[in-house]
């Protein structure tokens, strides 16, 4: 019961993928960062690379993205404004107009890393992406699962699309001032990033992120108040700060980007 209520309170309160976010707005238009969307660089960096990212572009090739995400990944009757799709709109603008790019996004709602994991095999061959990028914590958290088989649900699942063939970025828990006592985060921030130094792929702290944006009044996510803009905002600098960052674990040259 504890679980059940603690993840209606993360998705109502903590997830940015407000429910009541009006149908059919516009997505914001590509331009340059707004100030709220400022983050110092350690945090749009990896000493991790994505050749398979760097290869297809330099080839020419389509560079296919799959999210795999929860609730949070999407904004209802608004996804043209969520991260994955503001992601896409970056990277076509800051990379070659004759680069062809195409985000598509698997939820797997209220599972948890290893439930997730296992689907990967047959998800991996139906999609064949070139990165994928894979959310996933939060349900764990809520659920206590033990830190060391989160971590090795992780393991299993980043092993999985390596061996498909795809690049892999793991993205860590949103953060949520309003949950942060509720659930224990750290054990499962602290196993995701051993993974992913294991395996030598990047880690996007989206958790590091948000505190980042929170603690520094770019945005309020405390206030329990806040309409659907506030969604699409966040989401927008997510989207934004998740294209740079493939684009740097990527190493790109200035050529194979747009100025």
């Amino acid at each position: 019961m504890k679980a059940k209520v603690l993840l209606s309170l993360i998705l109502l309160c903590g997830g940015l993928a407000a429910a009541t976010a009006r149908a059919g707005d516009a997505a914001p238009a590509a331009s340059a960062a707004p100030p709220a969307c400022e983050l110092p660089s350690y945090l749009l960096t990896s000493e991790s690379q994505l050749p398979k990212v760097a290869d297809a572009i330099k080839s020419g090739k389509p560079l296919e993205i799959l999210v795999i995400g929860s609730r949070s990944t999407t904004i209802p009757s608004s996804e043209s404004s969520s991260y994955p799709a503001r992601m896409e709109t970056i990277l076509k603008e800051k990379l070659p107009a004759s680069e062809v790019v195409h985000v598509s996004v698997e939820i797997q709602s209220k599972k948890t890393a290893g439930e997730t994991a296992s689907t990967f095999i047959k998800l991996m061959e139906a999609k064949t992406p070139t990165l994928v990028i894979w959310q996933t914590g939060t349900v764990d958290a809520i659920r206590s699962i033990d830190p060391d088989d989160f971590r090795g649900a992780v393991t299993e699942g980043v092993t999985a699309l390596q061996k498909a063939g795809a690049d892999v970025v793991l993205m860590n828990l949103q953060y949520s001032p309003r949950t942060e006592t509720m659930i224990s985060a750290q054990p499962f921030l602290d196993n995701m990033r051993v993974v992913a130094q294991e395996h030598d792929v990047p880690l996007f702290d989206r958790f590091a992120i948000m505190r980042q944006w929170n603690d520094q009044g770019q945005f309020d996510l405390f206030n329990p108040s806040r309409g659907p803009e506030l969604a699409k905002q966040v989401h927008d600098c997510l989207g934004r700060a998740l294209a740079q960052f493939v684009i740097d674990a990527a190493h790109l040259e200035p050529a194979q980007q747009q100025n």
